[in-house]
Protein backbone atom coordinates (compact mmCIF):
# COMPACT_ATOMS: atom_id res chain seq x y z
CA UNK A 1 0.00 0.00 0.00
CA UNK A 2 2.82 2.40 0.88
CA UNK A 3 4.55 1.72 -2.43
CA UNK A 4 1.29 2.22 -4.29
CA UNK A 5 0.64 5.46 -2.46
CA UNK A 6 4.13 6.70 -3.29
CA UNK A 7 3.60 5.86 -6.94
CA UNK A 8 0.26 7.64 -6.97
CA UNK A 9 1.81 10.70 -5.35
CA UNK A 10 4.63 10.59 -7.89
CA UNK A 11 2.09 10.39 -10.68
CA UNK A 12 0.17 13.44 -9.48
CA UNK A 13 3.40 15.37 -8.92
CA UNK A 14 4.50 14.57 -12.45
CA UNK A 15 1.11 15.59 -13.82
CA UNK A 16 1.29 18.83 -11.86
CA UNK A 17 4.80 19.47 -13.11
CA UNK A 18 3.87 18.80 -16.72
CA UNK A 19 4.28 22.22 -18.23
CA UNK A 20 5.97 22.23 -21.60
CA UNK A 21 8.90 24.26 -20.38
CA UNK A 22 9.80 21.90 -17.52
CA UNK A 23 8.91 18.72 -19.41
CA UNK A 24 10.69 19.60 -22.60
CA UNK A 25 14.06 20.47 -21.18
CA UNK A 26 16.52 18.07 -19.61
CA UNK A 27 17.32 15.16 -21.93
CA UNK A 28 19.85 15.72 -24.67
CA UNK A 29 19.17 15.00 -28.31
CA UNK A 30 21.50 12.13 -29.11
CA UNK A 31 20.02 10.14 -31.99
CA UNK A 32 17.84 11.20 -34.94
CA UNK A 33 16.24 8.57 -37.18
CA UNK A 34 15.41 9.66 -40.75
CA UNK A 35 12.98 7.50 -42.69
CA UNK A 36 12.50 7.60 -46.47
CA UNK A 37 8.91 6.60 -47.14
CA UNK A 38 8.02 3.61 -49.35
CA UNK A 39 10.74 1.88 -51.43
CA UNK A 40 11.37 -1.24 -53.45
CA UNK A 41 8.12 -2.81 -54.65
CA UNK A 42 6.16 0.01 -53.02
CA UNK A 43 6.51 3.04 -55.28
CA UNK A 44 4.10 5.17 -53.30
CA UNK A 45 2.46 8.02 -55.21
CA UNK A 46 3.37 8.19 -58.91
CA UNK A 47 2.99 11.20 -61.22
CA UNK A 48 0.71 9.99 -64.02
CA UNK A 49 -0.81 13.19 -65.33
CA UNK A 50 -0.20 14.14 -68.95
CA UNK A 51 3.33 15.45 -69.60
CA UNK A 52 4.46 14.66 -66.06
CA UNK A 53 8.00 13.67 -65.12
CA UNK A 54 6.58 10.29 -64.03
CA UNK A 55 8.21 10.78 -60.65
CA UNK A 56 7.87 8.07 -58.01
CA UNK A 57 7.44 8.95 -54.37
CA UNK A 58 9.95 6.30 -53.26
CA UNK A 59 12.71 7.96 -55.30
CA UNK A 60 11.89 11.47 -54.12
CA UNK A 61 11.77 10.47 -50.45
CA UNK A 62 15.10 8.64 -50.66
CA UNK A 63 16.81 11.58 -52.34
CA UNK A 64 15.51 14.12 -49.82
CA UNK A 65 16.24 11.82 -46.88
CA UNK A 66 19.85 11.28 -47.92
CA UNK A 67 20.34 15.04 -48.33
CA UNK A 68 18.72 15.55 -44.92
CA UNK A 69 21.00 12.97 -43.29
CA UNK A 70 24.05 14.67 -44.83
CA UNK A 71 22.88 18.11 -43.69
CA UNK A 72 22.13 16.94 -40.14
CA UNK A 73 25.56 15.33 -39.89
CA UNK A 74 27.14 18.53 -41.18
CA UNK A 75 25.33 20.93 -38.86
CA UNK A 76 24.97 18.59 -35.85
CA UNK A 77 28.10 16.40 -36.00
CA UNK A 78 27.82 15.34 -32.35
CA UNK A 79 24.42 13.75 -32.95
CA UNK A 80 24.00 10.23 -34.33
CA UNK A 81 21.85 10.44 -37.47
CA UNK A 82 20.48 7.08 -38.63
CA UNK A 83 18.67 6.50 -41.96
CA UNK A 84 16.20 3.61 -42.11
CA UNK A 85 17.15 2.95 -45.74
CA UNK A 86 19.84 4.15 -48.11
CA UNK A 87 18.82 2.16 -51.19
CA UNK A 88 15.66 1.28 -53.10
CA UNK A 89 14.40 -1.41 -50.71
CA UNK A 90 11.03 -1.99 -49.09
CA UNK A 91 10.50 -2.02 -45.34
CA UNK A 92 7.03 -2.31 -43.89
CA UNK A 93 5.86 -0.03 -41.09
CA UNK A 94 6.75 -2.54 -38.37
CA UNK A 95 10.30 -2.84 -39.69
CA UNK A 96 10.72 0.93 -39.88
CA UNK A 97 9.52 1.45 -36.31
CA UNK A 98 11.62 -1.49 -35.08
CA UNK A 99 14.75 0.05 -36.61
CA UNK A 100 13.96 3.42 -35.05
CA UNK A 101 13.31 1.94 -31.62
CA UNK A 102 16.40 -0.28 -31.73
CA UNK A 103 18.49 2.77 -32.61
CA UNK A 104 17.08 4.32 -29.41
CA UNK A 105 16.15 7.40 -31.36
CA UNK A 106 15.22 10.62 -29.63
CA UNK A 107 13.53 11.92 -32.78
CA UNK A 108 11.92 10.32 -35.82
CA UNK A 109 11.58 12.24 -39.10
CA UNK A 110 9.67 10.52 -41.88
CA UNK A 111 9.86 11.92 -45.43
CA UNK A 112 6.95 11.42 -47.84
CA UNK A 113 5.40 13.02 -50.92
CA UNK A 114 1.68 13.54 -51.41
CA UNK A 115 -0.78 13.14 -54.27
CA UNK A 116 -4.13 14.84 -54.68
CA UNK A 117 -7.29 13.31 -56.17
CA UNK A 118 -6.80 12.04 -59.71
CA UNK A 119 -8.84 14.03 -62.24
CA UNK A 120 -9.62 12.79 -65.73
CA UNK A 121 -10.45 14.85 -68.80
CA UNK A 122 -12.00 13.92 -72.16
CA UNK A 123 -11.16 15.44 -75.52
CA UNK A 124 -11.90 14.86 -79.19
CA UNK A 125 -9.02 13.39 -81.18
CA UNK A 126 -10.69 12.96 -84.57
CA UNK A 127 -13.68 11.42 -86.33
CA UNK A 128 -14.57 8.10 -87.81
CA UNK A 129 -17.12 6.91 -90.36
CA UNK A 130 -19.83 4.54 -89.23
CA UNK A 131 -22.66 2.93 -91.12
CA UNK A 132 -26.14 3.33 -89.83
CA UNK A 133 -29.46 2.18 -91.16
CA UNK A 134 -32.69 3.95 -91.85
CA UNK A 135 -35.52 1.57 -91.14
CA UNK A 136 -38.87 1.81 -92.90
CA UNK A 137 -41.87 -0.47 -93.16
CA UNK A 138 -44.30 -1.22 -95.95
CA UNK A 139 -47.57 -3.00 -95.57
CA UNK A 140 -48.27 -5.94 -97.85
CA UNK A 141 -51.73 -7.27 -97.22
CA UNK A 142 -51.82 -7.70 -93.43
CA UNK A 143 -48.06 -7.99 -92.92
CA UNK A 144 -45.40 -5.29 -92.28
CA UNK A 145 -42.25 -5.61 -94.35
CA UNK A 146 -39.07 -4.09 -92.82
CA UNK A 147 -36.63 -2.23 -95.07
CA UNK A 148 -33.12 -1.13 -93.94
CA UNK A 149 -31.38 1.50 -95.98
CA UNK A 150 -27.67 1.97 -95.10
CA UNK A 151 -26.08 5.40 -94.86
CA UNK A 152 -22.75 6.71 -93.53
CA UNK A 153 -22.11 9.39 -90.91
CA UNK A 154 -19.02 10.94 -89.33
CA UNK A 155 -18.89 10.74 -85.53
CA UNK A 156 -16.27 12.23 -83.16
CA UNK A 157 -13.67 10.05 -81.43
CA UNK A 158 -12.58 10.87 -77.86
CA UNK A 159 -9.81 9.91 -75.50
CA UNK A 160 -9.51 10.28 -71.75
CA UNK A 161 -6.41 11.60 -70.04
CA UNK A 162 -5.20 12.33 -66.51
CA UNK A 163 -5.18 16.00 -65.66
CA UNK A 164 -2.65 17.70 -63.35
CA UNK A 165 -3.71 18.11 -59.74
CA UNK A 166 -4.33 21.49 -58.17
CA UNK A 167 -3.29 20.70 -54.57
CA UNK A 168 0.20 21.86 -53.63
CA UNK A 169 2.42 22.71 -50.68
CA UNK A 170 4.14 21.00 -47.77
CA UNK A 171 2.34 19.54 -44.75
CA UNK A 172 3.63 18.15 -41.46
CA UNK A 173 1.81 15.38 -39.58
CA UNK A 174 2.05 14.20 -35.99
CA UNK A 175 0.30 11.24 -34.41
CA UNK A 176 -3.35 11.64 -33.48
CA UNK A 177 -3.98 11.34 -29.72
CA UNK A 178 -7.19 9.49 -30.57
CA UNK A 179 -4.90 6.62 -31.55
CA UNK A 180 -2.76 6.93 -28.43
CA UNK A 181 -3.01 3.22 -27.59
CA UNK A 182 -0.29 2.15 -30.06
CA UNK A 183 2.09 4.84 -28.82
CA UNK A 184 1.58 3.80 -25.20
CA UNK A 185 2.11 0.17 -26.20
CA UNK A 186 5.42 1.05 -27.85
CA UNK A 187 6.57 2.57 -24.55
CA UNK A 188 5.38 -0.31 -22.37
CA UNK A 189 6.87 -2.97 -24.65
CA UNK A 190 10.33 -1.90 -23.54
CA UNK A 191 10.00 -0.67 -19.97
CA UNK A 192 13.63 -1.26 -19.05
CA UNK A 193 14.64 1.39 -21.59
CA UNK A 194 12.06 3.86 -20.36
CA UNK A 195 13.39 7.21 -19.18
CA UNK A 196 11.15 9.97 -17.91
CA UNK A 197 12.49 13.04 -19.68
CA UNK A 198 12.14 15.61 -16.96
CA UNK A 199 14.81 17.71 -15.32
CA UNK A 200 16.99 14.72 -14.36
CA UNK A 201 17.53 11.65 -16.51
CA UNK A 202 18.14 9.49 -13.41
CA UNK A 203 14.61 10.16 -12.14
CA UNK A 204 13.36 7.49 -9.74
CA UNK A 205 10.26 7.38 -11.91
CA UNK A 206 12.34 5.37 -14.41
CA UNK A 207 12.15 2.47 -11.94
CA UNK A 208 8.36 2.28 -12.14
CA UNK A 209 6.69 -0.90 -13.37
CA UNK A 210 4.73 0.36 -16.37
CA UNK A 211 2.43 -2.65 -16.40
CA UNK A 212 0.74 -1.42 -13.20
CA UNK A 213 -2.20 1.03 -13.20
CA UNK A 214 0.08 3.73 -11.79
CA UNK A 215 2.73 2.94 -14.36
CA UNK A 216 0.19 3.19 -17.16
CA UNK A 217 -0.65 6.70 -15.99
CA UNK A 218 3.02 7.62 -16.18
CA UNK A 219 3.24 6.09 -19.65
CA UNK A 220 0.35 8.32 -20.71
CA UNK A 221 2.23 11.34 -19.37
CA UNK A 222 5.29 10.28 -21.32
CA UNK A 223 3.25 9.93 -24.52
CA UNK A 224 1.78 13.38 -23.92
CA UNK A 225 5.36 14.63 -23.78
CA UNK A 226 6.03 12.94 -27.12
CA UNK A 227 2.96 14.70 -28.50
CA UNK A 228 4.13 18.11 -27.33
CA UNK A 229 7.64 17.61 -28.66
CA UNK A 230 6.30 16.33 -31.98
CA UNK A 231 4.09 19.39 -32.26
CA UNK A 232 7.03 21.66 -31.42
CA UNK A 233 9.25 20.18 -34.13
CA UNK A 234 6.38 20.08 -36.62
CA UNK A 235 5.69 23.78 -36.06
CA UNK A 236 9.36 24.66 -36.46
CA UNK A 237 9.58 22.67 -39.71
CA UNK A 238 6.42 24.34 -41.02
CA UNK A 239 7.87 27.78 -40.23
CA UNK A 240 11.19 27.03 -41.94
CA UNK A 241 9.44 25.69 -45.05
CA UNK A 242 7.39 28.89 -45.19
CA UNK A 243 10.66 30.86 -45.10
CA UNK A 244 11.66 29.23 -48.41
CA UNK A 245 8.60 30.73 -50.08
CA UNK A 246 6.74 27.44 -50.39
CA UNK A 247 3.16 27.02 -49.24
CA UNK A 248 3.42 25.62 -45.71
CA UNK A 249 0.10 23.98 -44.84
CA UNK A 250 0.63 23.61 -41.10
CA UNK A 251 0.85 20.78 -38.58
CA UNK A 252 -1.93 18.23 -38.93
CA UNK A 253 -3.23 14.97 -37.53
CA UNK A 254 -4.72 12.23 -39.68
CA UNK A 255 -7.97 10.84 -38.33
CA UNK A 256 -7.15 7.29 -39.36
CA UNK A 257 -3.75 7.58 -37.73
CA UNK A 258 -0.24 7.10 -39.11
CA UNK A 259 1.13 3.80 -37.84
CA UNK A 260 4.81 4.62 -38.20
CA UNK A 261 4.40 7.68 -35.98
CA UNK A 262 2.43 5.75 -33.39
CA UNK A 263 4.75 2.73 -33.22
CA UNK A 264 7.96 4.69 -32.69
CA UNK A 265 8.96 5.24 -29.08
CA UNK A 266 9.97 8.86 -29.50
CA UNK A 267 8.68 12.21 -30.75
CA UNK A 268 7.90 11.75 -34.44
CA UNK A 269 6.79 13.75 -37.46
CA UNK A 270 5.92 12.89 -41.05
CA UNK A 271 6.57 15.51 -43.74
CA UNK A 272 4.54 15.45 -46.96
CA UNK A 273 7.09 17.45 -48.96
CA UNK A 274 4.89 18.16 -51.99
CA UNK A 275 2.38 16.76 -54.48
CA UNK A 276 3.71 14.54 -57.25
CA UNK A 277 0.59 15.14 -59.36
CA UNK A 278 1.01 18.92 -59.28
CA UNK A 279 3.41 20.06 -62.05
CA UNK A 280 5.10 22.83 -60.06
CA UNK A 281 5.43 20.70 -56.93
CA UNK A 282 6.65 17.68 -58.89
CA UNK A 283 9.40 19.69 -60.55
CA UNK A 284 10.42 21.17 -57.20
CA UNK A 285 10.61 18.00 -55.11
CA UNK A 286 12.26 16.11 -57.99
CA UNK A 287 14.98 18.72 -58.45
CA UNK A 288 18.35 18.85 -56.70
CA UNK A 289 17.65 22.45 -55.72
CA UNK A 290 14.25 21.73 -54.21
CA UNK A 291 15.43 18.63 -52.37
CA UNK A 292 18.43 20.44 -50.89
CA UNK A 293 16.30 23.43 -49.89
CA UNK A 294 13.88 21.16 -48.03
CA UNK A 295 16.73 19.28 -46.35
CA UNK A 296 18.24 22.54 -45.13
CA UNK A 297 14.88 23.88 -43.94
CA UNK A 298 14.21 20.71 -41.91
CA UNK A 299 17.73 20.83 -40.46
CA UNK A 300 17.28 24.45 -39.37
CA UNK A 301 14.10 23.38 -37.59
CA UNK A 302 15.92 20.52 -35.83
CA UNK A 303 18.67 22.90 -34.66
CA UNK A 304 16.04 25.21 -33.15
CA UNK A 305 14.20 22.23 -31.66
CA UNK A 306 17.39 21.04 -30.00
CA UNK A 307 18.03 24.45 -28.48
CA UNK A 308 14.54 24.49 -26.96
CA UNK A 309 14.67 20.89 -25.75
CA UNK A 310 18.11 21.05 -24.20
CA UNK A 311 17.88 24.63 -23.06
CA UNK A 312 20.19 27.53 -23.94
CA UNK A 313 22.88 26.40 -21.51
CA UNK A 314 23.22 22.83 -22.78
CA UNK A 315 22.54 23.09 -26.52
CA UNK A 316 25.69 23.47 -28.54
CA UNK A 317 25.86 25.64 -31.58
CA UNK A 318 26.41 23.65 -34.82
Amino acid sequence: MIKKAILLISTFLLIGAFSFKSAAQGKKLRTIVVDAGHGGTDAGAVARYENSLHSKEKDITLAISMKLVAELKKQLPDINTVPTRTTDVFHDVNEKSRKANEARGDLFICIHADSGPERRGRRQIGTRTVTRYKVTYTKVKKKKIKHSEPYEVEIPEYESYIMPGTANGTSVYIFNPKNIGTKIKSVKNDPEDFEVQFEKEDSTASQVDYTTPEGKQLAQIYVKLYQEKSDLLGTLVNDEVAETGRLAKGVKQRGTGIKVLEATKMPAILIETGYVNNPEDERYISSEKGQQELAEAITKAVVKYRAQIEGPKTAKKP
